[in-house]
């Protein structure tokens, strides 16, 4: 039997480096990767007890631990199929969830308890674990694992075969399952390897969760691969984040602007030594001038990227090399990965030209769940996935991403693509967030607005974005009105929820 799957990783890990550490959760507990493969295996012969084969749907609802990445190897050892559960949805998208991808067992943390009943109350009835001691008359997962016996649970799984069910945000209806096979995940943790030169001496610090495929695929997986150390943090504190990279020597960071922001915004900022750090990855949106500034007079510098849960998820990364020389840009197609430019009809755009944006690789999903006439259309004819989003490449092949196709501004018969906008509105001083929609407008069919987050010192109103904008952008895409809120709705990876904001203000 040869096992091409994730699910085999572990145990070759256990052979070459048995007494690495592996894992650091909670207040220094650790795990090596001899324990790290010993759980895995538990978890699959537990598994297998409850009945999950070939094929079989394993949910998680849980925060980053240990566990969360046990069950999802031990899953991939039997060939069934690991469901990540975003931990901020209510309960009627938990059972859609639990019901479209039809979960044999359902595995979550105990403070997620009532929410699982709710969803559960609707129709779907996976066995249900919840992870820890449990109760006598009802054991936990760690209880569970520590009665079972460790066997040769693993099944001959190919790179084709699912391996991961990840739902998307849902931002544009109900959320769809994009089914990502083996092969998927371990050419997108190559394509890390190779573009963000992961060794096996890094410390990677995860402060986003691993439900998230960015975090999941990018950065856990190829650290794993490597064998290399996870620092796992349950949620994203600044004053923590910067206590843990002095704390375990980290080398590598992944996050979104605002993550890095708030770091730099942190009282211990200037204290904190951060003389480990290597790798600065951030995703979700262009890194403001500002930010670069605050890192760079540290020494640090970012690989900005591009990508979507589609391409597991990853498609473009910008080195840190060419961070100011390509500033804006979210860099080169990753090594294994392509991507093109391509008009309405298909037909490939020459440099500079905007266009959907077009993706290729071994890296991108074969479809959505259960969704075919969806996944049809996610496809070109020869095989591209359409990303539905807008964007250039310049003479040198570096990407430029311009906005959502659905989210492009038409006013007075001219394009305005927010995302130019957004990225010099995030050079004011005192903005943390910005995104710009489009507002029905009865002389110019629409116009642009800016809805922002400021901090509390400082003051940001239309008057102060229209100067700002006056002279850099045509008149056209200076945003009408600007709107200051509390909170910007943001999905997992950090991506503003624009249809959220469209039905608020442009009804």
């Amino acid at each position: 039997m040869h096992e091409q799957g994730i699910g085999a990783w572990l145990a070759k890990r256990r052979l070459k480096s048995p007494d690495k550490l592996a894992l650091v959760h909670g207040e220094g507990s650790t795990v090596t990767y001899r324990q790290f493969a010993d759980g895995t295996d538990r978890v699959a012969a537990l598994l297998r007890r409850l009945g999950v084969g070939r094929g079989d749907a394993v949910a998680y609802l849980g925060e980053n631990s240990p566990d969360f990445l046990q069950v999802m190897f031990g899953a991939a050892r039997l060939g069934a199929v690991f469901v990540p559960i975003n931990t901020r949805l209510a309960p009627p998208e938990v059972a859609h969830v639990l019901t479209d991808c039809g979960a044999r067992v359902l595995i979550h943390d105990p403070e997620f308890g009532e929410r699982v009943a709710a969803a559960i109350g609707t129709g779907p009835s996976p066995r249900v674990v919840v992870t820890g001691e449990g109760t006598a008359d009802r054991p936990g997962l760690t209880r569970l694992l520590s009665t079972t016996v460790m066997d040769d649970a693993a099944v001959a799984v190919s790179l084709d075969d699912p391996a991961a069910i990840i739902y998307t945000s849902g931002t544009t209806g109900r959320a769809k399952g994009a089914v990502l096979t083996h092969g998927n995940l371990t050419w997108v943790a190559l394509n890390c390897v190779v573009d963000y030169d992961v060794v096996s001496t890094d410390v990677a610090l995860m402060i986003s969760p691993l439900f998230h495929v960015a975090s999941l695929g990018m950065g856990a997986l190829p650290v794993i691969l490597k064998g290399a150390t996870l620092v796992l943090e349950k949620g994203f504190e600044p004053g923590r984040a910067l206590a843990q990279i002095e704390r375990h020597g980290v080398t590598m960071l992944s996050g979104v602007p605002t993550t890095y922001q708030l770091m730099a915004d942190h009282p211990n900022w200037a204290t904190t030594d951060l003389s480990t750090l290597r790798k600065l990855t951030c995703g979700g949106s262009a890194v403001p001038t500002r930010i670069l500034n605050a890192y760079e007079e540290r020494g640090l510098s970012f690989s900005q990227g591009y990508g979507m849960t589609e391409a597991s998820p990853g498609a473009t990364s910008l080195p840190p090399a060419m961070t100011r020389a390509k500033q804006g840009s979210v860099g080169l197609p990753h090594f294994f990965t392509s991507v093109r430019i391509a008009d309405e009809h298909g037909a490939p755009i020459a440099d500079d030209g905007i266009g959907e944006i077009q993706i290729c690789g071994p890296n991108v999903f074969p479809g959505y769940h259960l969704l075919p006439e969806a996944t049809a259309e996610a496809f070109t004819p020869d095989g591209w996935f359409r990303s539905g989003d807008l964007g250039y490449l310049d003479a040198d092949g570096y990407l430029y991403i311009s906005g959502r196709l659905k989210d492009m501004i038409i006013s007075g018969g001219e394009n305005i693509y927010p995302a130019e906008i957004e990225v010099l509105l995030g050079e004011i001083e005192g903005v943390t967030g910005v995104a710009v929609i489009g507002v029905p407008d009865a002389r110019w069919g629409e116009v642009p607005w800016a809805i922002m987050t400021v901090r509390e010192d400082a003051t940001v109103d239309t008057a102060t974005v229209q100067q700002f904008l006056d002279g850099r952008v045509a008149r056209y895409k200076v945003p009408k009105n600007v709107v200051v809120v509390d909170e910007l709705p943001r999905t997992a990876s950090g991506k503003v929820r624009k249809g959220d904001l469209r039905s608020l203000f442009a009804g």
